[in-house]
């Protein structure tokens, strides 16, 4: 996955956070290649399309496009109309659309192909305090590509039909904040974890005609003594990996929910996010001590590190295949 030998232009691992930058690094190296200035505001969440040819960051009121086969510097296409924060982005399957969610409490979808970059459809939370929306902090395409999974700052989930306006609401613990979402590759098993360092896992299934999902409570389990941040599955579904303020990245197996290993360093204080490699053997992190990290999965060491950020690394994606 991150040997020598491999062709690099096939392997994209991309950073940004706090300090108004966006990192491309040579995974086998530990070295960068190529740094894109993101001056308006810090980098919220990453993500490289299915096809490998652009990168999508998050930022304050923006969704700023970047070219991953030029040496462009500056972002090629901006999406904006968010009031607030964009907290989360992603693409489905194809490429043919993105889907962002933001702490102005609307989830937009973007048709990639249109000329006219406004969104083609878009959904609100409840309201939460006082009138406003609630701030949405995660969303999580199913793999049946209609279904979109989205967790709010009051503790909701929802489960929205993009075709439809219709939705249905879980609240699986009260007086909470949802942070993370992440539905298994093989669509049968769903995770979410909260400011309180829980994580409640669902059974996925179809019950319809129109392919609705129904949701099974399947276990709960302190993952973390402090906010857990991030949830992410393997690309196998073997293993799920949380991430958390308490300075510790922990892999759980997807059959018990056991801990299997726990990624730790004294001096990587929060670890924000997560991403795997296609071969779910490798898993690379995001931290506070301004590196990203990749561990070996079945050792629980850490490999190597990807310094070179002035501040916190609050995000990241990574993408060693493309997906057809």
């Amino acid at each position: 996955m991150v040997t020598d030998g491999q062709d690099n232009e096939q392997i994209i691992l991309a950073t940004g956070g706090y300090d108004h930058t966006i990192k491309l690094w040579q995974t086998h190296t530990g070295m960068c290649h190529r740094t894109m200035q993101h001056s308006e505001s810090q980098v919220n969440a990453l993500e490289i399309t299915p096809d490998k040819k652009l990168l999508a960051a998050a930022s304050y009121q923006h969704i700023n496009m970047y070219d991953l086969l030029s040496n462009n510097p500056n972002s090629i296409v901006n999406y904006e109309g968010t009031s607030k924060n964009v907290t989360c982005v992603g693409f489905n399957d194809d490429g043919r659309l993105m889907y962002s969610g933001g702490e102005d409490g609307r989830v937009r979808i973007w048709d990639l192909r249109s000329k006219n970059i406004n969104c083609s459809n878009t959904f609100e939370t409840l309201p939460g305090s006082g009138s406003s929306l609630s701030p949405i902090n995660c969303a999580a395409l199913h793999p049946n590509q209609i279904e979109l999974f989205l967790g709010d700052q009051n503790g909701i989930i929802y489960r929205w039909d993009v075709r439809t306006p219709l939705n249905q609401q879980f609240i699986p613990e009260n007086d909470v904040t949802i942070l993370d979402i992440d539905i298994s590759p093989d669509g049968t098993q769903m995770a979410s974890v909260n400011n309180k360092g829980n994580a409640y896992i669902w059974n996925l299934s179809s019950t319809d005609i129109d392919g609705k999902t129904s949701l099974q409570p399947r276990h709960k389990f302190t993952a973390h003594k402090r906010a857990a941040l991030k949830c992410k599955y393997s690309p196998d579904s073997c293993f799920l990996i949380t991430t958390s303020a308490d300075q510790t990245a922990k892999i759980w197996d997807t059959e018990d929910y056991n801990l299997q290993k726990e990624l730790k360093q004294d001096s990587q204080r929060w670890v924000w996010d997560a991403a795997w490699s296609a071969d779910s053997q490798y898993v690379f992190t995001a931290s506070s001590d301004s590196c990203a990290k990749l561990w070996n999965v079945s050792k629980g060491t850490m490999e190597r590190e990807y310094a070179g950020h002035q501040k916190a690394v609050t995000a990241l994606a990574f993408r060693d295949t493309v997906i057809n």
